[in-house]
């Protein structure tokens, strides 16, 4: 089992830029497909980004592409989403999750139900 615990997340004007954090502790942090997905009031889930386990794949949704940059550091247990150029469409609770397989391709990858392990989430506020 893994623990994850976000951080990074305020209140940020349009066009700011913010740095999300996902720490994990438990099993071995590199063995696991790492995602971050938002839900925002009244929304469902969605999908925002993943990234392998080495890091060699990454999957963005097309409202994020270009904006954000997921990345991992297995040395550190730590997964992050950098945002830049934030909307205020982008207010919502991230969460970071894990998943004990190996998600391919980005429908598969962006797929809920197919994570294990979920962090409790960070707000993310973006003013107009």
């Amino acid at each position: 089992q893994v623990q994850l615990v976000e951080s990074g997340g305020g209140l940020v004007e349009a066009g700011d830029s913010l740095r999300l954090s996902c720490a994990a502790s438990g099993r071995t942090f590199r063995n696991y497909f790492m995602g971050w997905f938002r839900q925002a009031p009244g929304k469902e889930r969605e999908f925002v980004a993943g990234i392998s386990w080495t890091s060699s794949r990454t999957y963005y949704a097309d409202s994020v592409k270009g904006r954000f940059t997921i990345s991992r550091d297995n040395a550190k247990n730590t997964l992050y989403l950098k945002m830049n150029t934030l909307k205020p469409d982008d207010t919502a609770v991230y969460y970071c999750a894990a998943s004990t397989d190996s998600l391919t391709p980005y429908r598969v990858a962006a797929t809920t139900r197919r994570y294990d392990y979920w962090g409790q989430g960070t707000q993310v506020t973006v003013s107009s």
